[in-house]
């Protein structure tokens, strides 16, 4: 009988270790290690700084086009 409830306990410490696995792997982002999270985390950091940059080239993009500075093609100053 001691057997048994050794083998039931080993086998619910295989599932458990399965299912943490598991978790982890359905909720880490596709380009880290990270799992997303809200508030101050290194995962938001990095998506924060992905858009940031994507506005910076779209405004270098703007003023490239426009061949005037953003702020006065978004009428912010006048020239």
């Amino acid at each position: 009988m001691n057997s048994n409830t050794e083998t039931n306990h080993d086998n619910q410490l295989i599932d458990q270790e399965k299912t943490d696995s598991e978790i982890k792997t359905l909720s880490t982002s596709a380009t880290t290690n990270d799992v997303p999270e809200f508030g101050w985390s290194g995962y938001a950091e990095r998506i924060n700084g992905r858009f940031a940059m994507i506005g910076l080239i779209a405004v270098l993009i703007v003023e490239a086009i426009s061949k005037t500075s953003f702020l006065e093609w978004a009428g912010i100053i006048s020239n």
